[in-house]
Parts: structure tokens; C-alpha cells; sequence
């Protein structure tokens, strides 16, 4: 780096604090994306059928079709609870060890809302994919996945914090 660029106070490298954002933010970024990636043409049920149900057919042999496409639907349900409650851990730790003083107070409701968003949008975005069809109720699905990791997270981080002794 030359002097000129040290004299002016323009520096080539991240501050400190950029770096830790990078790695605070980043799997939570990384993270949506995939989602957002995920409610393409790629992961529809359709697509998603060939790698699930045959696999199933020689698990169960005897099963019927039916019984196949239900266990098909639970698994893909239990998919959606289970991407957005990984939002909702990386969500919280984000703003759990953000610089922001109100995030690290509020990431409960901020990893919520987070949540809520992002999953209606994601709904939303699914509503223009030809082989995917939007609904609420996948919505509340992922929402409540969110909410059961923010509710373990909570009551795991009361348990480790200091108990103030009454007297």
C-alpha cells in the first residue's frame, strides 16, 4: 500500500468491525439464499418426488401409493419447519452479537419478524414459479419452525444467565 493512501486515511483493508460483520452476517445471507433458491423449479414437489418417494418404494415395499405421497407431503412440511428454524438460529445470532445495542436487545423479536418476512416473501415469490404454488399455511409452517428455535434459543440463554438472588 502506498503512503498517499495512508496519509489520505483511506485504508485497503476492512475495519475490524466489518470483518466480524461479514462472518455475523453472512451465514444468515448465505442461508436465504439457499432458501430463495430452494423455491425454485427445483425443489417443487414434482422434483422433489423422484429422489424422496423412490427411496420410500424400497423402504416400504408394500405400501400404497397413497400412503407414499402423504409420508412425501409430511416430509416436505417437516422441510419447511426445519429450513426456517435454521433461519430463525442464524437470524438470532446475528443480531444476539450485533454492534447494534437495540438488535442485541430486541433479536428475539427482530429474528421473528425476520422470519415472518422472509417467509411470506418467499411464498410470494413462489406464486410466480409455474411448478410451485404459494399458501399461507407453508407460510405459518416456517414461521412456527422460527418460533420453536427463538423459543429453545430463549429459554436456553435464561438457564445460563446469572440468577439475581432475592434477599
Amino acid at each position: 500500500m502506498s503512503d498517499s493512501a495512508n496519509q489520505s486515511g483511506v485504508a485497503l483493508r476492512l475495519p475490524p468491525h466489518s470483518k466480524h460483520r461479514v462472518s455475523r452476517y453472512g451465514p444468515l445471507i448465505v442461508w436465504a439464499i439457499l432458501i430463495f433458491i430452494g423455491s425454485s423449479d427445483l425443489l417443487s414437489a414434482s422434483h422433489t418426488g423422484a429422489f424422496i418417494v423412490r427411496p420410500l418404494h424400497w423402504l416400504l415395499p408394500n405400501a400404497s401409493e397413497t400412503t407414499l405421497t402423504t409420508i412425501h407431503f409430511i416430509l416436505r412440511k417437516l422441510g419447511h419447519f426445519t429450513e426456517y428454524a435454521i433461519l430463525a438460529l442464524l437470524a438470532a445470532r446475528a443480531f444476539r452479537t450485533s454492534t447494534n445495542q437495540i438488535l442485541r436487545d430486541r433479536w428475539f423479536w427482530v429474528s421473528l419478524i425476520f422470519v415472518i418476512v422472509y417467509s411470506l416473501s418467499d411464498e410470494f415469490h413462489q406464486s410466480f414459479v409455474p411448478t410451485r404454488t404459494a399458501s399461507i399455511y407453508d407460510s405459518m409452517i416456517d414461521t412456527f419452525g422460527g418460533l420453536a428455535m427463538l423459543v429453545f434459543l430463549a429459554i436456553r440463554q435464561r438457564g445460563r444467565s446469572p440468577r439475581l438472588s432475592k434477599g
